[in-house]
């Protein structure tokens, strides 16, 4: 059993809005990557059973090195389950020749309708023990300031 890490908001957005986001390629190349990063998907199947790759780079590889390379995070993530508009599940896999990434991480985006729109609660499981834990959650964190800055632009 690993380490789980979480981080949560609440979206001035329907639940149906926000979960089109996690599920909308060019959305989520926008919100997804945290504060210091970009994304790019280079695969992308939105469906049970399939996923996508996003390639992420470090804007200043100095102050973050990569997992993959000095500048990148690759990883591979597949659609373990998708519960419109409620929950996202996602197995996700990095690219990295160190060992202390490796394995299957879950991350699980449960989307909860509230008064004043939608709770998205983050929880990542069986993370790697070479991610530190502080960083983690404030990258969940970041990307979902980014998810709400997106749809609430739309919205």
């Amino acid at each position: 059993m690993g380490r789980t890490d979480r981080a949560s908001r609440v979206i001035a957005a329907p639940p149906e809005t926000v979960y089109g986001a996690l599920l909308d390629r060019e959305s989520l190349e926008v919100w997804l990557p945290p504060d210091g990063m970009r994304g790019r998907v280079e695969r992308w199947d939105p469906r049970p059973g399939g996923g996508f790759r996003i390639v992420l780079t470090y804007l200043d590889p100095a102050d973050s090195p990569g997992k993959t390379s000095d500048a990148t995070d690759v990883v591979d993530v597949g659609f373990a389950a998708l519960v419109p508009p409620e929950r996202v599940v996602q197995r996700a896999v990095f690219q990295a020749d160190d060992p202390s990434y490796a394995g299957t991480m879950t991350m699980t985006w449960h989307l909860a309708a509230t008064s004043e729109g939608t709770e998205v609660t983050v929880t990542a499981t069986d993370v790697p023990p070479g991610i530190d834990q502080a960083v983690h959650e404030a990258g969940i964190a970041s990307s979902l300031d980014n998810l709400a800055s997106y749809v609430e632009a739309v919205d």
